[in-house]
């Protein structure tokens, strides 16, 4: 997997697509309209990203970043990402976000929702429960013991261990989570969000919590 299609030119998508083009791999970076328009930003906060217009990032992706605002979501069009494994890193949080009716069914973590929505693609939760001002400076290289954890939650086992390998491979401990629904744990509110935990402090935290 080399080509990573960044959607969300926000706070944490130019993040996202820096870490990952030091990671060496081909990125691309979309807002929702004009490439034109975040080429600047692209140039200075994702040197090395390609800005593109979104249903062309997507087509030549391998996988795809979505980290559009939440507030935006509910007219995204699903079919932009039909058949692609996307990575959803959004967050639901009321506090910040506000109060979203599509988000307020307490049977649902906010990924298994958008998995509902966008039925023709496969998702993964991960890179929501770290701080965007924190997934550059806290990368370390395999083996340093002060390397950070980060759940990576999905029902496609293949999937799954895809988006671990990209976690891995910018720089953090991928800790598996079996379901979307294991999911929640990585949410506002759960017991590894924000926290900076090793691998095996990450793995008791998320264990406690489901006991």
């Amino acid at each position: 997997m080399t080509r990573i299609a960044v959607l969300g030119a926000g706070h944490v998508g130019p993040v996202i697509a820096r870490v990952a083009v030091a990671a060496g791999y081909d990125v691309s970076i979309a807002a929702s309209g004009d490439p034109a328009k975040i080429a600047l930003i692209t140039q200075f906060l994702a040197p090395g990203a390609q800005p593109r217009w979104a249903a062309d990032a997507v087509a030549d992706a391998d996988l795809v970043v979505l980290s559009i605002p939440l507030h935006r979501f509910p007219t995204f069009d699903p079919a932009v990402v039909d058949g692609k494994l996307v990575v959803d890193t959004m967050n639901y949080w009321p506090p910040v976000d506000g109060v979203r009716e599509m988000f307020e069914d307490p049977r649902y973590g906010s990924s298994e929702i958008v998995a509902h929505r966008l039925a023709g693609s496969t998702i993964v939760k991960t890179l929501n429960h770290i701080g965007y001002h924190e997934l550059e400076d806290d990368r370390r290289p395999a083996g340093d013991p002060r390397r950070r954890a980060l759940g990576v939650a999905g029902e496609d086992p293949g999937a799954v261990a895809a988006v671990a390998d990209v976690v891995e491979r910018i720089g953090y401990d991928a800790v598996r989570l079996e379901g979307l629904r294991a999911g929640r744990l990585l949410q506002p509110g759960g017991p590894v969000f924000g926290v900076p935990l090793r691998r095996a402090e990450f793995e008791h935290a998320v264990r406690a919590d489901a006991a």
